[in-house]
């Protein structure tokens, strides 16, 4: 699970949402580092995003901000939402249960107004079901792995 989210040869098999295809991306996993990511929807439009990574505990945990960014990194505001917070904290732990990894992600908005903060909190739903459809890919990607 850890090389799955802290290796891009394994993040570009699975990180984008359900139904995108991926485009590019670059990984530099180090506190301070970055991994930017570029995913095609299905009529062809292209979202560009970036983690940005402040604490790396190997194999257990990661600490980074996410945004939208444009092909070059720049940070930019969500395709979908012009209130939508323009960094949000996030922190995965990994831990072993049972003989399978428990993934738990929370995320937060950072320096927020209060508009992106009320944005946030009303899409937590629609946040979910994202990740949802993504966390499958996930699997799916894990299963193949396994054999």
């Amino acid at each position: 699970m850890w090389k799955a989210w802290t290796e891009l040869e394994s993040l570009s098999k699975w990180w984008a949402r359900k139904g995108f295809a991926w485009i590019a991306g670059t990984l530099d996993l180090k506190p301070g580092g970055r991994f930017h990511y570029g995913m095609r929807s299905p009529i062809g439009d292209e979202m560009w995003g970036k983690f940005d990574y402040r604490e790396i505990e190997s194999p257990h945990r990661l600490v980074f901000t996410n945004s939208f960014s444009d092909k070059d990194g720049k940070t930019v505001r969500a395709p979908f939402a012009a209130d939508w917070p323009l960094h949000v904290l996030n922190v995965l732990t990994l831990a072993e249960n049972g003989g399978w990894t428990a993934l738990t992600l929370r995320g937060s908005p950072v320096n927020a107004t209060d508009a992106e903060g009320a944005r946030f909190k009303a899409m937590r739903a629609s946040v979910q079901q994202g990740f949802g459809g993504t966390f499958e890919q996930l699997e799916k990607f894990l299963a193949r792995q396994r054999g």
